[in-house]
């Protein structure tokens, strides 16, 4: 079972937005045993939409696009979808009825004819309700294809995909099992680690892949496998993870039958712990903190964090003394270590990050050279300092900084 995806908008060819949509729909696919043979961007216009649905029909059972179903007059997803099909478009009562009330509720300006000309939808398609916004999903049959029109904007279509889309594909079709196992390594890059698996890949079995993840300062490595019984399935990858255990030995960090970011880790484990953290930031200016709460329930273990970008705001919101920054600069491990104690304090937290550096590209208040970094941790009992170069990119400076950190505190949190 495959499907291919089709993003629809300019937006996303000139760069302009990141294509996080097809990411999603091809997680919730696989989840559900359903492969993606292709992605496709184009534009929201008549012929390449044409073009794209006749070529992705021969490729793939399923297609699903997303894009070009607005208000304006230049989303012509629609139409074409509907010309595609030999349809006509007609109104649907209970979209028009759903805009209106939309509109009653959330909106200031009234309602136009543009707004209106949403409930329009193909008389042959099954309309998916898009709760969250003014144009529906559709649902339309061609032989044994199914194709999909979503909305473009993320969280009405991450909706229509849990809600309509995946209940409606696995009703419709028999699907093998899928299943992965990610293990998460740190200490060698992915080079060093292919060559020790050369051989286990050789031999691994046909159903089950092994795919390389680097990141930074970590490779992940996903076994997954596909078939028809389950449990056959999960024994089976159970069984090569035990070969990676034994050519790699204290490499491997973690397991999981998931890919999950190291914040999640951190978060899940604090709050089982009833735990909690805060943050003290100058160098990556915001960004440690902006990743941990990012992700679902941080609020259960982060109370928040100072953005001390300036000296002064060291010294007269953090409570950093003057003397020890004058003494030994504010790229320290001095002062990385007092950032930290004093966040703890302040937010009266069991733990506390802090990060002092210079990103680039000019030395700031400080005569350290660019990259370097003092990332410190107070824990309830003690508090400690680690000294990094991270090279003479900003960008790369501030998020192996981020995650450096994030890997001290898990690190800390695990000994026991």
């Amino acid at each position: 079972m495959t499907a291919e995806i089709i993003t629809i908008g300019d937006e996303i060819l000139i760069g302009q937005i990141v294509d996080s949509n097809s990411a999603f729909i091809a997680r919730e696919l696989n989840l559900i045993g359903i492969s993606v043979c292709q992605i496709t961007s184009i534009q929201d216009e008549k012929q390449h939409i044409l073009t794209a649905l006749k070529e992705a029909s021969g490729r793939a059972d399923i297609i699903i696009l997303t894009g070009g179903l607005g208000p304006t007059k230049d989303d012509v997803t629609k139409y074409t979808f509907s010309e595609y099909f030999d349809d006509e478009l007609v109104v649907n009562e209970k979209v028009l009825a759903h805009i209106e009330e939309l509109f009653k509720k959330y909106k200031k300006t009234p309602i136009s004819d543009l707004n209106r000309e949403q409930a329009m939808v193909p008389s042959k398609a099954r309309v998916l309700h898009n709760k969250y916004g003014t144009a529906p999903g559709m649902w339309m049959e061609m032989g044994n294809k199914v194709f999909i029109s979503l909305p473009g904007v993320p969280y009405e279509m991450n909706n229509l995909m849990e809600v309509e889309v995946i209940p409606r594909l696995q009703e419709k079709y028999h699907r093998p099992f899928i299943y992965h196992k990610t293990i998460l390594t740190r200490g060698e890059g992915e080079s060093a680690i292919a060559n020790k698996l050369a051989a286990y890949e050789e031999k691994l079995p046909s159903h089950i892949k092994l795919a390389y993840l680097p990141d930074l300062g970590s490779v992940r490595l996903r076994l997954s496998g596909k078939g028809k019984n389950e449990e056959e399935l999960i024994s089976s990858v159970e069984k090569q993870v035990e070969g990676l255990y034994e050519l790699l030995g204290d490499l491997i960090a973690d397991e999981q039958e998931e890919d999950e970011k190291i914040a999640v880790q951190i978060s899940k484990l604090l709050s089982s712990r009833k735990e909690f953290l805060s943050a003290a930031e100058s160098c990556t200016g915001g960004a440690l903190a902006a990743e941990f709460t990012t992700h679902p329930g941080a609020s259960a273990c982060f109370k928040g964090g100072i953005v001390s970008y300036a000296t002064q705001i060291k010294i007269e919101t953090l409570g950093v003394r003057k003397e020890l920054i004058e003494k030994f600069s504010v790229v320290s491990a001095e002062v990385a270590e007092a950032m930290a104690k004093n966040a703890r304090k302040l937010f009266k937290t069991d733990y506390a990050l802090s990060t002092t550096g210079n990103a680039g590209p000019t030395k700031g208040d400080s005569e350290a050279e660019v990259g370097t970094v003092y990332i410190g941790l107070a824990t309830p009992e003690k508090v400690y300092s680690k000294k990094f170069l991270f090279g003479n990119s900003r960008d790369q400076v501030v998020k192996q900084t981020v995650q450096k950190s994030f890997e001290m505190i898990l690190k800390e949190i695990t000994k026991d």
